[in-house]
């Protein structure tokens, strides 16, 4: 990571959600690694654990955009309960919810669902069946992995991380030298 400077970052979130989406595929693998990647917050187990949730889940699009639910992983393991502290005395599953929710709030503002048809349909014009081959191919040939997916994922990713940094959870500016006496 060369600049933890906000803006910096949210550049880079969105410039590798788009690079990630448009080269390897699969929205939900796409958000998680860029946002990984930009905070130096890698986490395999995170990452292998987003793949069956392209395309709103098993690539049905009825579930949550897969964008936006890699982007709620990310969230979760930045601020999420932990194994050792289940009855989580401290609340900290309802801190997750919140950024989540904050997250959910800002995704629809841009894309008018998290519903994966319904943000294909708006980026489209119509929902596609991405496990019909026939309707799969018309997905490909509307630009899907030119632009169109590529666009979300790196949107969903600046979108996520913009909430990381409100939230204190990606790394600080570093302070500037002091000026040099004279």
């Amino acid at each position: 990571m060369k600049s933890s400077r906000p803006e910096d970052l949210l550049a880079r979130a969105y410039e590798l959600g788009f690079e990630y989406e448009a080269r390897y595929r699969g929205c939900s693998q796409c958000v998680v690694a860029a946002l990984q990647d930009t905070l130096g917050a890698r986490d395999d187990a995170v990452f292998r654990a987003a793949t069956g949730l392209a395309g709103g889940g098993a690539l049905t699009g009825a579930g949550g955009c897969g964008a936006f639910v890699g982007a709620v992983l990310v969230l979760g393991q930045l601020q999420g309960r932990e194994r050792q502290s289940f009855a989580d005395p401290d609340g900290i599953r309802f801190r997750t919810f919140e950024l989540a929710a904050r997250l959910q709030d800002r995704f629809i503002a841009e894309f008018g669902s998290t519903i994966c048809r319904e943000v294909q349909s708006g980026v489209f014009g119509r929902s596609f069946d991405l496990r019909n081959p026939d309707d799969f191919a018309l997905f490909e040939a509307a630009g899907a992995h030119e632009d169109k997916c590529p666009d979300v994922v790196g949107r969903a990713a600046r979108l996520a991380l913009e909430i990381i940094i409100e939230a204190g959870l990606a790394p600080q500016p570093a302070a500037a030298d002091p000026p040099a006496p004279a």
